[in-house]
């Protein structure tokens, strides 16, 4: 279960939600008039979450260069995306 809190009071309990989330693995979705705008979750779970990310990058790059066709230059690439 995710645990909202608004901004607000969040500010004002910003110590005691830190330990919450670095020493007891609780989640906090942060809220602003009632809409989700953030959110304060452990190193472990930021880690996992940047992992999963990488997987899924490396997967759409073997996709990728699977696909048939020239590859395109990466000089061509950072200028086309304008890098």
């Amino acid at each position: 279960m995710l645990n909202k809190i608004t901004t607000a009071d969040a500010r004002k309990k910003l110590s005691n939600l830190i330990n919450r989330v670095a020493f007891g693995n609780e989640s906090f979705v942060l809220t602003r008039r009632g809409e989700p705008v953030a959110a304060l979750v452990s190193l472990n779970e930021l880690k996992l979450l940047q992992d999963i990310e990488d997987q899924i990058d490396i997967e759409d790059a073997w996709k990728a260069k699977k696909e048939p066709g020239d590859p395109i230059p990466w000089e061509e690439l950072k200028k086309e995306l304008e890098l």
